[in-house]
C-alpha cells in the first residue's frame, strides 16, 4: 500500500515534515485558579483596589451628605445624612451678601482664556523646538524646564510691588481686578511645552517635508497637518491648564479682594473661613457646583484623548 502521507518541505530544511507534527493551534485552556493560590496571585489586589477606593470616595460622600444636610453644620453632618433637603443651595444662590454665581462666572471667564493662551502658546513653542535646529535651543528647553521646578508663588511679593504700580498708571490693570490677575497666569503659558514638544517628536517628518514640497508654508503645516494628529495631547494639556488656573488660590487670595472680582476658591474660603461650623452645609454645596464644569470638561475632552490617535492614523 502506498502511504499518502501530505508531506511539506519546510523553508530552508533538507527533509520533508508531517502536518500532523505541526504544533496545534487550538487555544490552551486557561488555569482557573481557586482557593489559596487564587488569593495569593490575584485576590489581595482586589482588597486594595477597595481600599484605594473607600479612601478616595470618603471625602466626596461627606462632601455630598453636608450639601444635603439641611442642618449645614459639622457636628450634624455625617457620611450617612438624617434628612435631605436643598437649603444649603437655596441659601447659596439666593443670599446677596455672597454672589456666588458671579464667582463662578469669573473663574470660569479665566480658566477659559488661561488655557486657550497657555495652549496656543506651549502648542507654537513645541513646534519650533520639535522641528526647527537653532542656536539655543538645547538651553530654552533646559530653562523652561528650570523654571518650572520654582512655584509661582514664590514670586507673589514681587507681582504684588510690580502690579501696584502699574495700577497707580494703567487702573484697569491694577490690583483686585480681573484682567492684572489673568495677565499673571499667563506667565505659566509655556508651561507645557516639554509634554507637548514629546508627543511632536513622535510624528513623522516626512508628512513636513511632503506638505513643504507640495508649496504649504510653516502655517498650514502646523494648522493643517500637525494640530489634527496632536489632539490627544492638546486635550490633556487643555484640561491640565484649565484645571490649574480653575483651582488656583493663592495669588488669587492676594490680587482679589473684591466680592464681585473674586474667584470661587476665593470666595469659598471666605465663606468658611467666617464661621467654620455652621457654614459647612453652604460651603459644601458650593464644592459641589464648582466640581460640575471639571466633570463635564473631562468628559466632552475624553472622546478626543481615546480616539485622537486612530482617528489622525496614517494609512501606509
Amino acid at each position: 500500500m502506498t502511504d499518502k502521507t501530505d508531506l511539506t518541505v519546510e523553508p530552508g530544511a533538507g527533509t520533508p515534515t508531517s502536518r500532523a507534527a505541526r504544533p496545534s493551534t487550538e487555544p490552551i485552556p486557561e488555569v482557573k485558579l481557586t482557593g489559596a493560590r487564587w488569593w495569593r496571585e490575584v485576590g489581595w489586589r482586589h482588597l486594595v483596589g477597595l481600599v484605594a477606593v473607600l479612601f478616595a470616595l470618603f471625602p466626596v460622600v461627606y462632601i455630598i451628605s453636608a450639601a444635603f444636610n439641611p442642618l449645614g453644620t459639622v457636628v450634624a453632618t455625617g457620611l450617612i445624612p438624617t434628612a435631605f433637603s436643598l437649603e444649603n443651595f437655596d441659601k447659596l444662590l439666593t443670599d446677596p451678601g455672597r454672589p456666588y454665581l458671579r464667582w463662578l462666572g469669573n473663574t470660569l471667564l479665566v480658566a477659559l482664556v488661561v488655557t486657550v493662551v497657555q495652549v496656543f502658546c506651549s502648542a507654537l513653542a513645541a513646534y519650533a523646538f520639535s522641528r526647527f535646529r537653532f542656536w539655543g535651543r538645547r538651553g530654552g528647553l533646559l530653562t523652561l524646564l528650570l523654571i518650572q521646578l520654582f512655584p509661582q508663588f514664590l514670586a507673589a511679593i514681587a507681582i504684588f510691588s510690580m502690579f501696584t504700580t502699574i495700577g497707580e498708571v494703567i487702573p484697569r490693570l491694577g490690583l483686585n481686578t480681573l484682567a492684572a490677575y489673568t495677565l499673571v497666569l499667563f506667565g505659566g503659558a509655556l508651561g507645557q511645552v516639554w509634554l507637548i514638544k514629546g508627543f511632536f517628536d513622535s510624528v513623522p517628518k516626512d508628512l513636513d517635508e511632503a506638505a513643504v514640497m507640495d508649496g504649504a508654508g510653516h502655517a498650514t503645516v502646523f494648522f493643517k497637518i500637525i494640530l489634527p494628529l496632536v489632539r490627544p495631547i492638546l486635550a490633556v494639556t487643555g484640561l491640565l491648564a484649565f484645571v490649574g488656573a480653575f483651582n488656583e488660590f493663592l495669588l488669587a487670595s492676594i490680587f482679589l479682594r473684591g466680592e464681585r472680582v473674586k474667584t470661587v476658591a476665593v470666595g469659598l474660603y471666605g465663606l468658611i473661613d467666617q464661621d467654620r461650623s455652621n457654614n459647612l452645609g453652604v460651603f459644601a454645596a458650593g464644592a459641589l457646583i464648582t466640581a460640575i464644569p471639571v466633570v463635564v470638561l473631562f468628559q466632552y475632552l475624553q472622546r478626543f484623548i481615546a480616539g485622537g490617535i486612530t482617528a489622525g492614523a496614517v494609512k501606509g
